[in-house]
């Protein structure tokens, strides 16, 4: 009794806790609940920022590719690396063959 009077706290506040002991574990374990739903939320939404990171950045990749395909694929240019090994394209272009 010496302790509830040297903390100021009465018989009944400690009653009623003890009474709604289940109740106050019940609200603890939803927050911890609560608390890591917001965890996985957040490592979610990283790992989407991280995917969406990669996903521009190959696709910047695939553009500078692609566009120096396409300048390496020009008649002039497959003309001009072909003259350091001696081979030279006809000046008038390539065939066009029709099927009738």
């Amino acid at each position: 009794m010496n302790l509830l009077k040297s903390l100021n706290i009465s018989k009944y506040s400690t009653d009623w806790v003890f009474e709604n002991f289940r109740f106050l574990l019940f609200i603890g374990f939803l927050m911890v609940l609560y608390i890591a739903n917001a965890h996985f939320a957040e490592k979610g939404v990283r790992e989407i920022q991280r995917t969406e990171n990669e996903i521009k950045q190959l696709k910047w990749e695939y553009i500078t590719i692609k566009s120096q395909t396409m300048f390496k694929s020009m008649q002039s240019q497959i003309d001009t690396s072909l003259e350091r090994t001696g081979l030279d394209l006809e000046p008038e272009g390539p065939k066009v063959i029709v099927v009738k």
